[in-house]
């Protein structure tokens, strides 16, 4: 069994509330569980308005699948959400 975890730290210019921040994040993870079957959530920098921190997760067979499924998530942020930077994120694979 390969466990499969990423953090991703998120910027969220031109937010002004933290509703407005849930506003962005829910509909976003709920479209990369959708589109990735993973887990997400929000795990950090909750009390921030513009700086969100989400994690996925998920388990897979080989480590490869578990690795490229989480880069493929994060490209699909970069790429479909224009309203959400991504500053940073890992990826750890454990086995």
């Amino acid at each position: 069994m390969i466990i499969g975890t990423c953090l991703i730290e998120l910027h969220l210019p031109g937010n002004g509330s933290l509703k407005g921040k849930r506003s962005a994040l829910k509909p976003l993870l709920t479209r990369l569980h959708r589109e990735f079957n993973v887990s997400a959530a929000e795990v950090g920098r909750q009390d921030a308005w513009q700086s969100a921190e989400i994690a996925l997760a998920l388990v897979a067979n080989e480590a490869g699948h578990a690795q490229t499924v989480l880069q493929r998530a994060v490209a699909w942020i970069e790429a479909n959400r224009p309203d959400v930077q991504v500053v940073d994120y890992s990826i750890e694979v454990i086995a």
